[in-house]
């Protein structure tokens, strides 16, 4: 495919066709190197149907360690991009016509360099009934702590073309914070065979998985990281809890401060759940995101 470098596996007997990507965000490790181990495992003879694996959609941001390649654009807010546009819009274009093709598709990030995220599997919910319910089956059987169905009409994502395409899809979360955690390598591998197990594509011998926490919320804009808690002014934020932490109203999340006056604020939470995105990198600018709470869940079990 025209712009994205894929590996294509192909079984002896038929099956789906699974789509599997990761690198949508140039700073996100643990699913390209859990890629990268997967595409030694998953041998023709072994599997049924095929499985295309792109180790890193967005080779731009890549290169520069970023979330956002060389034109500044947010892949994950870029679909369904432009053939003939800039770098990001070009991966976009091209990473849609990968995901019209497939029968289930899954999207592997972290939290790049400057957050982590509570390991999950989340997915959006749609309006088909069948749909959906083979999102569950996928994120139930990747076999993380956390399920998260949300709102579905955010646009721009690699999971909107999907809802368009009527391909079953999730995206799965594992820390990040510029680091690769193996840890979340090991889980993420794990999930892929996992899910092609629940679907007939292998014969896998897993660990038994754990019993998952589920929560879904259909609000608008439920699911949007990028939106919730945003710095009031630019500074050094200090986290004053850990990921997958329960938080009450009027508690602190982290004190900012400003970089040359010391002047410092607290972050109090506005709502009561579960920490599960929480700033890492302490330099912030105005708007940055600094946490995301899941509403009414309870705590979280601590990870690695």
């Amino acid at each position: 495919m025209d712009g994205l470098k894929t590996i294509e596996v192909v079984g002896k007997t038929e099956g789906p066709h699974l789509l599997i990507t990761a690198g949508v965000h140039g700073d996100e490790f643990e699913g390209i190197e859990a890629l990268h181990r997967l595409k030694g495992f998953i041998l023709p003879e072994k599997i049924c149907g095929s499985v295309t694996i792109v180790p890193v959609v967005n080779e731009s941001a890549f290169a520069l360690r970023n979330r956002c390649g060389a034109d500044g654009l947010d892949l994950a807010r870029t679909c369904p991009g432009k053939h003939d546009g800039s770098v990001t819009q070009r991966a976009a274009a091209a990473l849609v016509q990968l995901i019209v093709t497939a029968d289930l598709y899954m999207d592997l990030h972290s939290g790049g360099v400057a957050m982590e995220v509570y390991p999950l599997a989340g997915y959006m919910l749609v309006e088909s009934n069948s749909v959906i319910e083979k999102q569950r089956r996928m994120a139930h059987a990747f076999g993380l702590p956390l399920i998260w169905g949300t709102y579905s009409k955010l646009e721009g994502r690699s999971l909107s073309v999907a809802r368009d395409a009527r391909v079953p899809a999730i995206y799965v979360e594992y820390l990040g914070g510029g680091r690769c955690h193996p840890a979340g390598v090991h889980s993420l591998f794990i999930g892929c065979l996992s899910v092609m197990r629940e679907f007939d594509m292998l014969d896998f011998a897993a660990d038994p998985a754990r019993t998952p926490v589920i929560h879904e919320n259909n609000n608008p804009d439920s699911g949007h990281m990028q939106a919730c808690y945003p710095a009031p002014k630019a500074g050094r934020f200090e986290p004053s809890v850990r990921l997958g932490q329960g938080v009450g109203v009027g508690e602190t999340l982290g004190v900012l401060s400003d970089s040359f006056s010391g002047v410092s604020c607290r972050i109090p939470a506005v709502e009561t759940g579960a920490v599960i995105v929480l700033r890492t990198n302490p330099r912030v600018d105005q708007g940055d995101s600094l946490a995301v709470i899941l509403e009414n869940a309870d705590e979280l079990p601590s990870v690695t």
